[in-house]
């Protein structure tokens, strides 16, 4: 006894010794590669991969020391070499066990394992400390491959902004770094650019894509007095602007900084099978130093092996994986092993609206003709010919539609158009003039009332209008619409059926379509007119009332959204923002599957119930018979692992359900097969 005890001294004094000095070293390295290192995340994401290879180094260490402790049986001479070996692997063990008793003051699974290590040692039981051990570093390995699964990957938003621009001083432009742009300088803005900064329109007008911050798709028409925002593009026209907000204080910039500072948010995880296997550690504790005196060493190293932590360690970061797997052959990417806990408590789900319940391409709606003199083919004709070099979401609706309808288009006589709200082109030596109501107004032209009721009731929709002038008559209007998603309806009353209470849209369009596809979808409420930092705002008021939230969304503008939320989805094919930020993504970029993903969290729930009960109670009767009925180790061994085997099954149900349904499938389409290929008289 004293001899175990002296190298477990010996070991311990060794092992503080070596860390002593390694650290030092270590310290010293890491502040250097740190100091190259600046950004915070990218450190984090370092200490994890650190970790993830010393899981993996101690994992193979606990597989050799077990198999050298089964080889000792046959060959006593591999003892101190197996010793050596089980000591190594219980290091880890003994540190956090220490950690958590002398830093954090508290008697947790680590301090639990340690206790067994020691007693088991104590009463010559290496055999099962190797077993222990092994079975302690493969649940280390299973929850660092779970955290793995969720790091952060942030996007550089403001890549795409231009390192110069054109600012105005005394009537000239002059071409300056885009970083040593001051609040209240002009700077000038042409068709196709990308605008720097934050500010206000002081001269010009201009059609300017926000689809980038506010998720709409339709360019919108901005004139002076206007804000306009950092990010996003000029369609069309020219404009002077203000600055009022540039480089780090601009929206896009605060978006890229909320992100960067949030960049850890998942790599936090503890299942609950960690949280449970601390909260038993006390009385386990208690029951051990109870039954020392009692019935001495042997029954108390039984009792502190009896407690389920490490099983339970095991068992639910396998359920938890095998439910992430389930889940991706249904087309969900879960990339945060959380999310399928947090969705059972989800109560609100908050929609993004453009993107996400309707498609991101507008489609053409109604062609409204003001004659008899024009067909709608026609008025397509002329202005997908007017369009055919433009490349926003309007131009190309109409395109798309010109050549669906199979239309052939005439070539433009002069190629020189001019650029505001709408293009100007003569084709068949007519001028033929396309673009919105403003600039048929600034042209002169007189808008025949069957065409302004027309448009008046599309802005009422929510849907945009191109009017198509030749000479100087209207010829008749396009109105171009976004669509909903058709599984739209069906996704929201599969949610209702599976308990969410509260079902909202927020969208940057305005009131009155938003308003309009609230009431048709029977949706609870509604937010329009907003604007990334906004969304956050209402996310963070919904869970104030008590509401767990999930965020759905496809764009950068709603990237703040997603890490303010409990739980965030995106869509296969939205903007790589999105799904960098996104906990879970739907793969086949619709919202078909979003009910799938629910599921899979009641499923995960159920599961991991049956693992408690499949553990605990073998645990309550290895516990009773140690301390009643005088088992030992072994015995407590032989009762607990079986259980665990039924456990570890019943944590591979999503696997076995899964491979069941495809043999199904596949069964019955070799049945079909054979079906049709049978004679009518068989």
């Amino acid at each position: 006894m004293l001899f175990r005890i002296g190298v477990l001294l010996v070991t311990f004094i060794g092992v503080k010794i070596y860390d002593k000095y390694t650290n030092n070293r270590k310290d010293s390295k890491k502040a250097a590669k740190l100091a190259v290192k600046s950004h915070k995340s990218l450190a984090r994401m370092t200490n994890v991969d650190e970790s993830k290879k010393l899981c993996d180094h101690y994992f193979k260490v606990s597989t050799i020391s077990l198999g050298l402790a089964v080889l000792t049986g046959a060959f006593p001479l591999l003892y101190i070499v197996s010793l050596g070996a089980i000591l190594y692997s219980c290091i880890p063990i003994f540190k956090r066990g220490q950690r958590q008793l002398l830093e954090r003051r508290t008697i947790g699974h680590d301090v639990l394992y340690s206790i067994y290590i020691i007693l088991a040692f104590l009463t010559h039981q290496e055999i099962f400390i190797a077993l222990g051990v092994f079975f302690y570093h493969s649940g280390a390995k299973m929850l660092a491959m779970n955290q793995a699964m969720s790091k952060p990957m942030i996007s550089n938003l403001v890549k795409q902004l231009p390192d110069k621009i054109w600012i105005l001083k005394d009537g000239i432009e002059i071409e300056t770094p885009l970083d040593e742009v001051m609040i209240s300088d002009t700077v000038v803005i042409r068709a196709g650019e990308i605008i720097s900064v934050d500010g206000t329109i002081t001269e010009g007008i201009a059609m300017i894509d926000q689809h980038a911050l506010t998720g709409e798709s339709q360019a919108v028409e901005k004139e002076s007095g206007a804000q306009v925002f950092s990010s996003t593009l000029i369609v069309s026209g020219q404009i002077h602007v203000k600055v009022t907000k540039a480089g780090s204080d601009t929206n896009i910039s605060k978006i890229t900084e909320i992100l960067n500072n949030t960049s850890a948010y998942t790599s936090s995880i503890q299942l609950k099978g960690e949280k449970w296997a601390n909260i038993i550690a006390m009385p386990i504790v208690a029951l051990t130093m109870l039954a020392i005196p009692i019935r001495g060493l042997m029954t108390a190293t039984t009792v502190v092996h009896s407690t389920f932590g490490n099983r339970l360690r095991i068992v639910a970061p396998i359920g938890t994986l095998n439910y992430l797997h389930a889940a991706l052959n249904k087309g969900i990417l879960i990339k945060d092993g959380r999310v399928i806990e947090e969705l059972g408590r989800v109560d609100t789900v908050l929609f993004d609206k453009t993107g996400t319940l309707t498609h991101d391409q507008l489609e053409v709606g109604k062609i409204i003709s003001s004659s008899d003199r024009y067909s709608s083919n026609k008025i397509l004709t002329y202005a997908a010919t007017a369009e055919h070099k433009l490349t926003h979401p309007l131009a190309q609706a109409i395109l798309k539609k010109a050549e669906e309808s199979g239309l052939v288009l005439p070539s433009i006589e002069d190629s020189s158009f001019s650029m505001g709200y709408g293009i100007s082109v003569t084709i068949d030596a007519q001028l033929v003039r396309v673009g919105s109501a403003r600039f048929m107004e600034m042209e002169n032209i007189v808008i025949p009332q069957l065409i302004q009721s027309a448009i008046e009731q599309s802005h009422l929709e929510g849907h945009s209008v191109v009017l198509v002038a030749v000479n100087a008559d209207i010829a008749g209007a396009i109105q171009l619409v976004s669509t909903l998603r058709p599984e739209v309806k069906a996704v929201l009353s599969g949610l209702r059926k599976r308990g969410i209470k509260h079902i909202s849209i927020v969208s940057g369009d305005h009131k009155i379509p938003t308003q309009k596809l609230a009431e048709s979808l029977g949706i609870d409420s509604y937010f329009y007119e907003v604007l990334p930092q906004q969304k956050a705002d209402i996310v963070r008021q919904l869970q104030q009332q008590g509401k767990k939230v999930c965020f759905v969304g496809d764009g950068i503008n709603d990237a703040i959204a997603m890490n303010t939320a409990n739980v965030s989805v995106s869509l296969s094919g939205a903007t790589s923002i999105a799904t960098d930020t996104a906990q879970a993504i739907l793969m086949d970029g619709s919202l078909s599957h979003l009910c799938d993903l629910f599921d899979t969290s009641y499923k995960l729930k159920n599961n991991l119930r049956r693992s408690l009960v499949l553990i605990t109670i073998p645990t309550v009767i290895s516990l009773g018979g140690a301390l009643f009925m005088g088992l030992r180790l072994g015995g407590a061994f032989l009762i607990v692992y079986s259980s665990f085997v039924l456990a570890l099954l019943n944590a591979m149900l999503p696997i076995l359900e899964y491979k069941g349904i495809k043999k199904s499938k596949k069964l019955s389409h070799i049945d079909s097969a054979t079906k049709n290929t049978s004679s009518p008289g068989t």
